[in-house]
C-alpha cells in the first residue's frame, strides 16, 4: 500500500462537496419537492440536476472511503480509528441538529403546512419534542443524514478491522482488487446497483437510517471501493486504462434519462414501461461517471496547490452550514417575490459568503472547532 498522498482524490473530494452545494441551490428552482421553492418552478432545471443525480452522493461516499482508509493507515489501530471518526463526526452532528438545522423544518412547516408560530417558539417548544408534526420528524438531521451514514459505515469498517487479522485483511483486499481489475471495474459495481434496483424497485431513499437498507447496500459499495483504492492503489491502473471508455459510455447512458425527463417533465405521470430503462440507464451513468471522475482526478489533478489544504479543511464546515443558508435565503427571496435569475445569483453569493464566514470564524475560535468538524488545536 502506498503512503504517498493522492492530491487528485483531495481535489475530487473538494469538487464533490462543491457540486453538492450547487445542487442544493438548484433544489430551490426544480419542480421536485423541497423545504422551500420558488413560486414558479422551472421544469428544464431538472435536466442538469439529473446529470449529477445518479452519482453525486455515491461519489461522496467513495472519496470518504478513500479518506477513511488513509486515516486508518495513519492511526494504525481500529480503536483509535473509531474514536477519531466518532469525535469528528458525532460532535458536529449533534451541534448541527441542535443549532444549525432547526430553521429548515420551521420554514418547511411555516411555508407548506401553515405552522402558526415563529422560529423561537418552534425551537424552544416543538423542535425537541421527539414527535412528528405534519409528517416531519422532530428533531431531525435533514442534510446531515450523510454524516450519520458515514459514521455507521466507518464504525462497521472499524469493527471488521478489529475482528479480521491483518493477514486475512490483506488476502481479502488482494482478492477484491483482482475481482475489480481491468474492465470489471466498470461492469461489476454497475451490475450490483442494477441488481439492487431489480430486487427493490419500489424503494425510495428515506435517509432515516433504519428503513433504508437498499440505499446502504448501494452506498456501502462505493465506500468500500473507495477504501480499496487506498489500500490497493494498483486499481488506479485499471482506472487509468478505462476512464475514457467509462466517460463515453456514462455520457451516452444519460441520453435516455434526459429524453424521459424531457418527455414527461415535472409532475407528468410517465407510463410504466419507462421506469426499467430509466433506472438501468441511471445506474450505468452513475457508476461510469464516477470511474471517469476518478480517472480525471488521477490523470490531471494529482498535484498540490497552496489552496488545497485550506479548501480540504473547509469542506466539512461548508457542508454543515450550506443547506440552512440556502433554505433561509430562499425563504426570504420567495417572500420578496424575486425572479429566478436574480434569486440564483443571490443564493450562490449568500451561500458561498456564509459558508466561508462560518468556516473562518469557527476555525479561529478554539472551542468552536470541534463543533464544526475541525480538529482541536
Amino acid at each position: 500500500m502506498s503512503t504517498q498522498r493522492h492530491y487528485g482524490m483531495d481535489w475530487l473530494r473538494i469538487g464533490a462537496f462543491a457540486l453538492l452545494i450547487l445542487y442544493h441551490i438548484g433544489m430551490y428552482f426544480v419542480p421536485w419537492g423541497w423545504h422551500v421553492k420558488i413560486a414558479q418552478p422551472l421544469d428544464w432545471v431538472a435536466i442538469p440536476m439529473l446529470a449529477t443525480n445518479s452519482w453525486r452522493l455515491a461519489l461522496l461516499f467513495l472519496v470518504s472511503g478513500y479518506a477513511s482508509a488513509a486515516l486508518f493507515a495513519k492511526l494504525g489501530g481500529a480503536g483509535g480509528f473509531a474514536r477519531s471518526r466518532s469525535a469528528r463526526l458525532l460532535i458536529p452532528l449533534v451541534f448541527g441538529m441542535a443549532v444549525i438545522v432547526p430553521p429548515q423544518p420551521w420554514i418547511d412547516l411555516k411555508g407548506q403546512h401553515g405552522y402558526p408560530h415563529g422560529f423561537l417558539y418552534f425551537w424552544l417548544h416543538d423542535y425537541f419534542g421527539f414527535r412528528f408534526i405534519d409528517g416531519i420528524a422532530l428533531p431531525t438531521w435533514q442534510h446531515l443524514w450523510f454524516v450519520v451514514y458515514l459514521w455507521v459505515y466507518t464504525m462497521l469498517a472499524a469493527l471488521l478491522l478489529a475482528l479480521i487479522p491483518a493477514a486475512a485483511r490483506a488476502r481479502i483486499a488482494d482478492g477484491a482488487a483482482h475481482l475489480l481489475g481491468g474492465w470489471r471495474l466498470l461492469v461489476l459495481p454497475a451490475l450490483w446497483w442494477i441488481a439492487l434496483y431489480l430486487a427493490f424497485p419500489n424503494h425510495d431513499e428515506t435517509h432515516a437510517l433504519f428503513d433504508d437498507g437498499p440505499s446502504h447496500l448501494h452506498y456501502l459499495a462505493a465506500f468500500g471501493i473507495g477504501w480499496l483504492l487506498r489500500v490497493r492503489p494498483i486499481l488506479f491502473e485499471a482506472v487509468a486504462r478505462w476512464w475514457k471508455v467509462a466517460l463515453a459510455v456514462g455520457l451516452l447512458a444519460f441520453v435516455p434519462i434526459a429524453w424521459i425527463e424531457g418527455t414527461w417533465p415535472g409532475d407528468t405521470v410517465a407510463p410504466d414501461w419507462v421506469f426499467l430503462p430509466y433506472h438501468v440507464a441511471r445506474h450505468i451513468n452513475g457508476w461510469l461517471v464516477i470511474v471517469a471522475l476518478v480517472g480525471i482526478a488521477d490523470r490531471f489533478w494529482n498535484r498540490d496547490h497552496p489552496s488545497r489544504a485550506t479548501l480540504a479543511e473547509a469542506v466539512f464546515p461548508f457542508y454543515i452550514i450550506h443547506q440552512t443558508i440556502i433554505v433561509v435565503v430562499g425563504w426570504r427571496l420567495l417572500q420578496a417575490g424575486v425572479g429566478a435569475l436574480p434569486s440564483f445569483v443571490v443564493l450562490l453569493a449568500a451561500t458561498v459568503t456564509g459558508c466561508w464566514l462560518f468556516y473562518r470564524i469557527g476555525r479561529s475560535i478554539t472551542w468552536l472547532r470541534p463543533l464544526i468538524g475541525l480538529q482541536r488545536r
